[in-house]
């Protein structure tokens, strides 16, 4: 039986930003799929979390690079929740630090094949499965940018910051393309956040303290932070924004 409560697919789910996403979504009424390429164990403990607050919850594994597997994800999520309703765009990676000529080809195509090719990918699907012009509902969709596509990320990842901002351009394009059939498109830009990325995808894990004291605000961001503006964007409490960008950076 499909679920009575809004469902929203959160791509690169099972931890992160993501993952907070997950838990906060669940805990306010929202039904979540967690969408993960090779953490299943994570993602799982995302799931049992998000059941134990009283949602509806499945992980799907997924390469959002691929565009078979994004089709694939929107189906399960489809057959064993529902109707989606929200799509929250926030797979990606940065590639190890480095200056940009010392990055190798695979880095930096790996970079856009998530961040720009498989936020495409993620958008069109979410777009054809929650435009009212082909037989959706309505809804929204939370493309997850960074305060790297404006800065530029000199020294540590330019790619990444390119491909961010492809990502803001994304968001306003197809903003403007759904915002007469029901669905709104936004962004949201963190800066420094305590994830996992920094260590895991970087391997800088002395970077969130090292920029800590060009952050006006003095501290580093939490992952609950940036999704409270996420859970804002889909909410009908932002019903008359689209093509937005929140920048979440302590004034960065």
């Amino acid at each position: 039986m499909a679920s009575k409560r809004p469902i929203v697919l959160i791509t690169g789910g099972s931890r992160g930003i993501g993952a907070a996403l997950a838990h906060l979504a669940a805990k306010r009424g929202y039904d979540v799929a967690v969408n993960y390429r090779s953490e299943r164990d994570a993602a799982e403990r995302v799931v049992a979390a998000c059941r134990e607050a009283g949602a509806a919850a499945i992980a799907c594994q997924g390469d959002m690079a691929a565009a078979a597997d994004v089709i694939r994800v929107f189906d399960e999520v489809a057959a064993g929740l529902g109707p989606i309703s929200h799509v929250v765009n926030n797979a990606g990676i940065t590639g190890r630090s480095s200056r940009l000529e010392q990055a190798s080809d695979e880095t930096i195509r790996a970079c856009v094949d998530v961040n720009v090719l498989g936020a495409l990918w993620v958008a069109r699907e979410a777009a054809r499965r929650l435009s009212k012009s082909n037989g959706g509902q309505g809804g929204t969709i939370v493309n997850i940018s960074s305060v790297a596509s404006r800065l530029g990320s000199a020294g540590e990842y330019v790619w990444y910051a390119a491909s961010k901002a492809a990502v803001d351009a994304m968001t306003i394009g197809l903003s403007q393309e759904l915002a007469g059939e029901g669905v709104r498109v936004n962004a949201v830009s963190p800066g420094i956040t305590r994830t996992e990325i920094h260590e895991k995808s970087t391997g800088d894990a002395a970077r969130v303290e090292r920029f800590r004291s060009k952050i006006p605000m003095n501290r580093i961001g939490e992952p609950e932070e940036i999704a409270e503006t996420i859970l804002f964007l889909m909410s009908d409490a932002a019903s008359y924004i689209t093509g937005a960008n929140i920048s979440v950076s302590g004034g960065r």
